[in-house]
């Protein structure tokens, strides 16, 4: 396995897998209608959109996308930092990628400046998040409006 800085060429790839992603995984924890949203959403364009304000990393294998993850700035903060973006297609879960990704991450430059690192989770994340050092912000473990658990990493 190869984990690069994403390129625009990887765009349709990247939405593949997360759109696939969704479907089989995320699906599990949300009504379909909100999954089938936010598949619609997950286009090409919004990849390369979340790619030029983050460093958007992809994992591949055999020159397969197998997952990805970005990180950028908390809200333009200098000293905090955010997750964002990070799946792994299903038939590669469990098997070190999204760690692989997550050290990724947090060897970053966005994660090596910040005091703090926030990560909007999705349901379905939360249990490999709290494995990889991450808890719940203000003790907070219920999904908020977004349908997202919000979760945090203090260096």
């Amino acid at each position: 396995m190869n984990i690069r800085l994403f390129e625009q060429t990887d765009a349709i790839a990247v939405s593949e897998l997360i759109r696939k992603t969704i479907r089989i995984s995320n699906v599990k924890d949300y009504p379909l209608e909100l999954m089938e949203a936010l598949i619609d959403s997950e286009t090409p364009q919004h990849v390369i959109e979340r790619a030029s304000w983050t460093h958007f990393y992809v994992a591949e294998e055999q020159e397969e996308l197998i997952g990805c993850g970005a990180i950028g700035p908390y809200w333009g903060k200098e000293d905090e930092s955010s997750l964002f973006t990070i799946f792994v297609l299903p038939e590669y879960q469990g098997k070190g990628v999204g760690r692989a990704i997550i050290d990724t991450l947090e060897n970053d430059a966005y994660f090596l400046r910040a005091k703090r690192i926030e990560i909007p989770a999705s349901i379905t994340g939360v249990p490999f998040y709290l494995k990889m050092g991450y808890h719940f912000k203000n003790g907070i473990s219920e999904p908020d409006e977004e349908h997202l658990i919000r979760m945090e990493k203090n260096r």
